[in-house]
This record gives structure tokens, sequence and C-alpha cells, in this order.
């Protein structure tokens, strides 16, 4: 098994995706509104790609609410944002729908809930997708969130980590620069992965495409072993780290997308996370990155066998 996410093009899987994925056995998929036209289609898909590598492996999707929900009408209900859930009635109720829309499909881990503290600054890539600009806020309502999705057998992934509420651009074209002092961050953009963190949930953790000064002034936190340390060591974040998504261009400059892979995985992120499903990447990322680590494997481990229901296979 190698410690990447892949995805695939359309409604059903090629033969040629089948068989590569049979061959390279990625940890997992990830789903894009490419992927999706009915729910009976929807729920075929995820089992193809579960018999593909032959066990029941995560099966990923982005499905906050608000702007970014890959699942959408006719056939399911569109749920607010983050941040016009003003109370913790709604947010219950939009991650209560939320869940069990991807339960029905056989889609058991969401990248949600988003735990940026919203600033003056942050950009519009985030935007509404955060709660709140109080950390204490985002981390009730993201603790909420998490409560809910566990209770249905869901994987929460927190994003994005250490925090990119303080970032100006968008990492999916630049590659955002925070210069705040680490006091500062450790105060407010710490905040709520740390209490997540301290309350010992089996939950993922997205890391952002954002330089940090006040850490490594010279690499994204993706692909620095300090910024890394810091979520491990600061945030006492111990559960499985996955990154944004390695295609994103915050990355351009330092590699192509096979060798930032490999860096990720270096600099001691668990998982790389590609999603354009483009097979000569997918073939060269397979072949740059190593097998899943001892250590990464047991986080992986821990996080499913903790989640409460088991996932349709």
């Amino acid at each position: 098994m190698i410690p990447v996410i892949f995805s695939n093009q359309s409604f059903t899987l090629s033969e040629t995706e089948r068989r590569f994925f049979r061959e390279s056995n990625p940890l997992g998929f990830i789903l894009f509104k490419r992927n999706i036209d009915t729910p009976a289609q929807l729920k075929r898909l995820t089992s193809e790609l579960r018999e593909s590598v032959g066990r029941d492996c995560p099966i990923l999707i982005d499905q906050e609410g608000g702007r970014v929900q890959r699942m959408a009408t006719p056939h399911w209900a569109l749920c607010p944002s983050a941040q016009a859930c003003a109370t913790v009635d709604d947010v219950r109720a939009a991650a209560e729908r939320i869940a069990t829309d991807l339960v029905s499909v056989g889609i058991d881990v969401n990248c949600a809930p988003v735990l940026d503290v919203l600033n003056p600054v942050t950009h519009q890539a985030i935007g509404d997708r955060a709660f709140s600009d109080d950390p204490t806020e985002v981390y009730e309502k993201g603790r909420l969130t998490c409560d809910v999705f566990l209770s249905h057998g869901v994987t929460p992934v927190i994003k994005h980590m250490p925090g990119q509420g303080r970032a100006d651009v968008d990492s999916h074209h630049d590659l955002p620069v925070v210069r705040a002092e680490m006091a500062e961050l450790d105060a407010v953009d710490f905040h709520p992965f740390r209490r997540i963190a301290m309350d010992d949930l089996p939950v993922w953790g997205m890391m952002a495409h954002v330089i940090y000064t006040a850490i490594d002034p010279n690499r994204p936190a993706t692909l620095s072993p300090d910024v890394v340390r810091v979520i491990r060591r600061v945030i006492g974040f111990d559960g499985l780290l996955v990154s944004d998504d390695v295609s994103m261009g915050a990355l351009k400059s330092f590699g192509n997308i096979a060798e930032n892979c490999k860096s990720m995985l270096e600099s001691g992120l668990d998982i790389a996370l590609y999603c354009w499903a483009h097979q000569h990447e997918m073939e060269a990322i397979a072949a740059a990155v190593p097998a899943m680590s001892r250590a990464t494997l047991e986080r992986y481990d821990r996080s499913r066998l903790r989640r409460r229901p088991a996932a349709p296979f």
C-alpha cells in the first residue's frame, strides 16, 4: 500500500484505472463533481473503487456545505456554509445532513470541518468556509461537527493545519506567506487544532500549502519538517496528517507533482493527496513514493478502529 490518495476521471472506473489502482494500491480515493451523477451511480462507484484495491479503503470527499459541496441538488440538499451556521443547532443539523448523505453512498471520510480562524486579511478562498474569528467558537463548532460525523462512522479531516486564516492569497494559485509571530499563531491559529488534539478524537488533519516565516521561512508547511514538528509537538496532534492537493499552484516552484509528493512524505506527512486523476501523473507519483511507513500505518489503523459504525463495503 502506498501513502497516497488518488481519484478517477468520471462516473465509473475505466479499465486502465481499475488495473492501475489494483497494481499501485493507494491508501484510498477522493471524489469530485466529475465523479457524481445520481445516488445509485455514486454508490456503485464507491464499491468499484474498493473492489479495485480489494479492501474497505477510505473514500474521501469535500462536503463542507456552502460553496464547497460536491454532492448537490437535485439529489442532495444544499447545506449552509460554516459561517452561516450561527447556532449550535445550525451546526448540528448541517453535520447530520451531510453525514447521512455520505454514508448512504459509501463515503466514509469528509474533508471538513475547516478550523481556520478568520482574520481581517483572510482570502475569500477560505472566507465563509470558516466558522468565526473567535478561536474558541471555531473549536466548539468544529468539535460538534466532528462528533456528529463520527457518530455516523464518517472520519472528519480538520483543516488547514496549522491554520490558514492569515493567508491573504489563494493557495490554489499562489503561495501564501504568513508573517505572524509564533506567539500570535500559538494563541489564535493553533487553538482550535490544539483543542481537538487534546480531545483525542480519531480525526485526520489536512495541512496547508502556506509558508509560516516564524517556523520555516523557506518552505510551505507541507514540505517542511519544521512545521510538521510544530503540529506534532506544539499543537500535539498525533493523528493521520494529509497534504492539501499536491497539484495546487502554491507548490509549482518547488518541483513537479511526483517530486513534491515524495518531499511531503520525507518531511513527515503521512499521506499525499492528488486530486486530478491524470493517469501519467498518478503513475509518476506511484513510482516516486515509498511504501507506507509503520508509523503512518499505525495512525491510519488507529483512526479506523476507533470509528463508531463500520463503513459499508
